[in-house]
């Protein structure tokens, strides 16, 4: 696997760095094997995140990690900004990368494709510039065709109250559960990070032009299903249903056919993207009432428990279990087995249909 070094230069502690908090977590891309991030340089990577050690270093800069590291193929850009923008202090790293024979992988909106001067450097150092978010040419874009009814097996949306909460990560522990138990669960990555873990089957949902993200949703999930033969379908939700800056999440229930959801929710998150003036993030009760009303259910609750004390957490979990009557998830804290019984049953039903 190739060695790559994640760049978040200050970045690493804020959500801005959910990009770089996936990796550390997992990928089967790529094997991580550092991050620059000045603040937090001396650490382990995964201690930073959630106090789980993973022997990722973090280093104050990219010749730091140089002394220290024999071999890296690879720069990941470790940040999702607002509007997708590669910040400033970054591109210094970036022309410092190249120059040491380093590819780059950027997630961002930003391409570094189309910057000139780091062609130029790219193309004099025999490196790539890799822009993930970079669009698929027409002919790659796939339209709606309604055979998204065929396919037999559940699949479960994961859908959050908000961005940045955890919907990847999420789907990905159940997959990985579902691994562990002898159920082969697939899922649908739909952002730069879902790709760059590794994902196999799926599209970078806001880089596709409009007209074709149902054609998208539906083919990722036929493909899937008729090459891997899943047991189980998870799809990644990106945004929420209603935060203004990006609605997302109808797609998967509508044309992906999503007729089972994990919604995550962060119950101390009061406002979109921490922003008031972009509204308060509704209640979850009316956010099932509206995911029901179109035609899925609600099968688990997974908390995000940001500022979130362990006893706070184990009370909002035990209040959202008896209001709702469905499991509800502490993934990092507790990982995700609770969820097992509902999906067994799901797969059963399945097969005996």
């Amino acid at each position: 696997m190739n060695k790559a070094i994640i760049l978040t230069n200050g970045l690493l502690t804020t959500n801005d760095a959910k990009t770089a908090h996936g990796l550390i977590r997992g990928t089967e891309r790529y094997e991580i094997v550092g991050v620059i991030d000045p603040p937090t340089a001396g650490r382990d990577a995964g201690d930073v995140l959630d106090g789980k050690a993973r022997n990722i270093p973090i280093f104050d800069s990219l010749s730091s990690a140089l002394i220290q590291l024999q071999k890296i193929d690879y720069l990941i850009i470790g940040v999702a900004t607002v509007g997708g923008v590669l910040p400033e202090n970054m591109f210094g790293i970036v022309k410092e990368a190249i120059q040491q024979q380093i590819s780059i992988v950027n997630g961002l909106h930003e391409y570094l494709s189309e910057k000139p001067e780091l062609v130029a450097l790219a193309t004099q150092y025999q490196v790539q510039l890799i822009d993930v978010r970079k669009p698929k040419s027409r002919q790659d874009l796939h339209f709606w065709t309604g055979e998204i009814y065929d396919v037999t097996v559940p699949i479960i949306a994961v859908i959050g109250m908000d961005c940045a909460l955890g919907k990847r990560t999420t789907a990905r522990m159940v997959r990985q559960m579902c691994e562990s138990q002898g159920i082969n669960a697939q899922m649908i990555y739909t952002g730069q990070t879902g790709w760059l873990q590794g994902g196999k089957y799926g599209f970078i949902f806001d880089s596709t032009l409009n007209d074709f993200v149902s054609g998208e949703v539906e083919h990722a999930i036929v493909s899937c299903w008729k090459e891997t033969q899943a047991d189980v379908i998870l799809v990644e939700g990106q945004s929420s249903l209603r935060n203004p800056s990006g609605p997302c999440g109808l797609e998967f229930l509508i044309s992906g056919n999503a007729k089972h959801v994990i919604l995550v929710h962060s119950p101390k998150r009061k406002y979109f993207d921490n922003e008031p003036h972009w509204g308060r993030i509704p209640s979850v009760e009316s956010e099932v009432e509206i995911i029901e009303k179109f035609g899925a259910k609600v099968i688990a609750l997974a908390l995000n428990t940001e500022d979130c004390s362990t006893q706070e957490s184990l009370d909002y979990q035990k209040h959202y279990e008896q209001q709702l009557q469905i499991p509800v998830l502490l993934p990092l804290e507790e990982g995700v087995e609770k969820l097992m019984p509902t999906l067994k049953e799901l797969t059963r039903l399945n097969v005996e249909h």
